[in-house]
């Protein structure tokens, strides 16, 4: 095989998430292809193709090939390639067609500008019978369809669609047994003192012992920042968590990128005391437990660097700083988050309570401004102003949907309007069928009148696959009224309204002074029409 020394132009690599390298025998055909193409006549069926990889490794089809077999199918059934939709290092089992970056926006936002989705092999495309049923729906609903290169795909017959299930069936089989395999191992795995497979616990690493076993040992630096964090929570001043994750980053034993939750997760897991963890899903809070072996004892996997009492202070520590802090709402204390955002630093401005001598508090503050700004100590009030210069600046808006106009139809009646404009026009041609009486020739004067004036009553924008903006009868005042905040809110990040705060220090007062600025996107109109989501049940 020829060395690849060469890369495809810097512009048609971007749509790669990986490197593609392309050798010149690979570029040859791919010009040769696209001159193929260009003599294609201007209504060929436009094609997308779909190039995929879970892992890009030796043994797997490179993406390069995968594109140059799929533009050779499309020269082979006369298509007209339109675009890649390149998605790598993407699993068809975990993530579904409409959810991968390159695909998912053709299929949600560009649906007119293709007719055929082209992929190599079905397990390329999809491994989830449900999946592939969903692309089916999707494809009959929007007149497009399917083709592989190396599956007898064709959605166009009903052989086809009973063809593409089948294999999709067996697509998904195999993905299954893949993943009882996997599951199976990672039950047994958590039933062992060994370790076998699993990214160890922040405090840990792994280590091959005198017998070459993978084992779990103490990570030196690791255990000097937990240590130090338990001595700084049982201090009689002790350190908050914030404070915590700042010493640690600055003493260069954590990364720039700890945040207080993480820190906290740390320090509350068990695994600390070398025992096995596993995720704790119920209650909503990310939490690790302890597994217990058949002797319905804890299963040690490593030392631990907290006995069990060491590890028991430190929680009673973090309880007692922690108790009054109010429980977090399932929706997020902050509303409009992502449309609020501080003047001064352009941060987004978030909700925070503190409770002081059973008296609880509400700040809007700043993420990078020094101590949050001058917190703004009222958040609704800054809501209902908001919610009130929004309603009188878009509250009268139309509510319009995105529909999809297939031209199909309009370009079959135009077409049959020329042909018969063309032949009504060959008749009346001296000698011709319609001249050989006054009558037949004044029917046909006629006749022909008629044919001209609806075709040029026809829309040409009709004839092509397209989005149309349909108003649903209602405003956005009463979409929002009925919604409440949350729709509001939910609109507002949708099309790109910012509201900038900008506080300023009141001599003598604790509050600042509010100043609101509502920021509108000047194509606000366009972004304002809602789209429907085809995938929002499989969500």
């Amino acid at each position: 095989m020829a060395k690849r020394t060469r890369t495809r132009a810097a512009a048609e690599q971007k749509q790669y998430t990986v490197e593609a390298q392309w050798t010149e025998a690979d570029l040859a055909l791919l010009k040769d292809l696209k001159k193929a193409e260009a003599l294609l006549p201007d209504d060929a069926p436009r094609a997308l193709l779909s190039v995929r990889l879970s892992v890009l490794t030796d043994d797997t089809t490179s993406p390069v090939r995968q594109e140059l077999d799929l533009r050779i199918l499309a020269r082979e059934r006369g298509y007209r390639v339109i675009g890649v939709a390149s998605d790598l290092n993407v699993s068809a089992t975990k993530v579904p067609p409409w959810k991968r970056k390159e695909l998912g926006d053709w299929l949600n936002n560009r649906v007119p500008e293709f007719d055929v989705l082209l992929f190599w092999k079905l397990d390329r495309f999809v491994r989830r019978l449900s999946d592939l049923s969903t692309m089916i729906d999707w494809c009959l609903k929007y007149g497009k369809n399917l083709v592989s290169k190396n599956d007898s795909i064709d959605l166009t017959t009903t052989a086809g669609k009973i063809m593409v299930t089948i294999i999709g069936g067996i697509a998904e089989i195999e993905a299954a047994n893949t993943s009882t395999r996997v599951a199976s191992l990672w039950g047994y795995t958590k039933t062992q003192s060994d370790w076998l497979v699993g990214k160890p616990t922040y405090g840990y690493e792994t280590a091959n012992d005198e017998a070459s076993r993978v084992v779990l040992v103490i990570d030196q630096d690791a255990y000097r920042a937990l240590r130090w964090c338990r001595n700084a929570a049982l201090r009689a001043k002790p350190a908050s968590a914030r404070r915590m994750a700042k010493v640690l980053v600055r003493a260069g034993l954590c990364g720039p990128g700890l945040t207080t939750a993480t820190m906290l997760r740390r320090l509350r897991n068990p695994a600390l005391m070398g025992y096995r963890v596993e995720e704790d899903k119920t209650g909503g809070v990310r939490r690790s437990k302890i597994v217990l072996g058949a002797d319905a004892k804890p299963i040690r996997v490593a030392d631990p660097i907290f006995s069990e009492d060491e590890f028991k202070s430190l929680q009673d520590a973090l309880d007692r700083r922690g108790k009054n802090q109010p429980t977090r709402s399932p929706q997020g204390a902050t509303q409009f988050l992502g449309v609020l955002i501080c003047d001064d630093c352009g941060s987004h401005m978030t909700v925070q309570k503190n409770r002081v001598k059973d008296r609880s508090y509400m700040y809007l503050r700043c993420g990078k401004c020094k101590a949050g700004g001058h917190g703004a100590p009222n958040p609704y009030e800054i809501y209902s102003k908001l919610v009130e210069d929004v309603l009188r600046v878009l509250g009268d808006e139309p509510v319009m949907t995105r529909e999809y106009r297939q031209g199909a139809e309009a370009r079959k009646e135009q077409q049959r309007l020329e042909q018969s404009i063309s032949y009504y026009m060959t008749g009346l041609e001296p000698g011709g069928r319609f001249t050989k009486t006054r009558f037949t020739k004044e029917q046909a004067d006629r006749t022909l009148d008629d044919l001209i004036k609806q075709l040029e009553a026809m829309d040409p924008e009709s004839t092509q696959d397209r989005w149309v903006a349909v108003h649903n009868g209602k405003s956005f005042r009463e979409r929002w009224e009925e919604g409440g905040m949350e729709a509001m809110a939910a609109d507002l990040l949708r099309i790109g309204v910012k509201c900038k705060i900008k506080r300023t220090k009141v001599p003598g007062m604790r509050a600042p002074r509010i100043h609101m600025k509502l920021m509108i996107p000047k194509d606000v109109r366009d972004r304002l029409v809602l789209k429907e989501d085809d995938f929002a049940e499989v969500f």
